[in-house]
């Protein structure tokens, strides 16, 4: 199916880190989208340059409104203006909802593992959302560099009493909580194998994150047994695919 561009006016911000915020659009006639997929968003100047990049959505449909969470890139044209410049009422173009392989809808079976590095976890929140008021039992290993990086807060460090069955693990790579019990490192198989599911279970794993995470994840998850055919990768850079 052709996706069209439409209007897709900003009702709300919320700040996630100190470079990254979600942004409440309202799109008319939008058809709705599954956990997982993405957008494409168009700018256009005055002169007629035009600007597009992909975007992850980050919560499931509610009628016309959908979220994306955006991370300011350093030297990006298009993360800058969303982050600092757009301003409620203001409106952008979107086309999608698109994408149909790194989806989880909530009837597939569980259970279901979900890897992020950094920004990458846009999309698994989605599906995090998604579940809410399932059964599917969910379990997320979440790398980033530091805790003022972690996206969403409120929700993934508390999940327990805002999310049964939902079970977060954190990776720092740089510095981590005091008292945090693990060393900060790059993710490891031990990471994968405490904070994930055993082989035996035959999750459905989704990793989304930078291009050397994703490679980094996915290959740790393959050592540990998992079937490659149950293993969907999302990557991402500063110009290409969805964030």
């Amino acid at each position: 199916m052709r996706l069209t561009w439409r209007t897709a006016t900003l009702l709300a911000r919320r700040a996630e880190t100190a470079t990254a915020q979600t942004l409440v659009l309202e799109v008319a006639g939008w058809p709705g989208h599954l956990a997982g997929q993405h957008v494409d968003l168009r700018l256009t100047a005055p002169d007629g340059y035009q600007a597009v990049r992909s975007y992850s959505l980050a919560a499931p449909a509610a009628g016309d409104r959908i979220e994306l969470t955006v991370q300011r890139v350093r030297g990006g044209e298009v993360s800058a203006y969303l982050t600092d410049g757009f301003a409620v009422g203001d409106a952008v173009e979107l086309r999608g909802p698109a994408g149909a392989w790194f989806v989880w809808r909530p009837a597939d079976p569980g259970p279901v593992l979900l890897v992020a590095g950094g920004a990458g976890i846009v999309p698994l929140m989605a599906m995090i959302r998604a579940r809410r008021g399932r059964q599917t039992p969910f379990r997320l290993i979440y790398s980033v560099r530091e805790p003022a990086e972690v996206f969403y807060p409120g929700e993934l460090l508390q999940a327990p009493p805002v999310d049964r069955g939902l079970e977060a693990a954190f990776v720092y790579t740089r510095s981590a909580p005091p008292g945090f019990a693990r060393a900060p490192a790059r993710l490891a198989a031990a990471d994968v194998a405490d904070g994930g599911w055993p082989a035996a279970a035959e999750p459905s794993c989704f990793v989304c994150g930078p291009t050397g995470f994703v490679e980094r994840a996915a290959d740790l998850l393959v050592e540990l047994g998992h079937d490659p055919r149950r293993v969907k990768t999302e990557r991402f850079g500063p110009t290409g695919g969805a964030t």
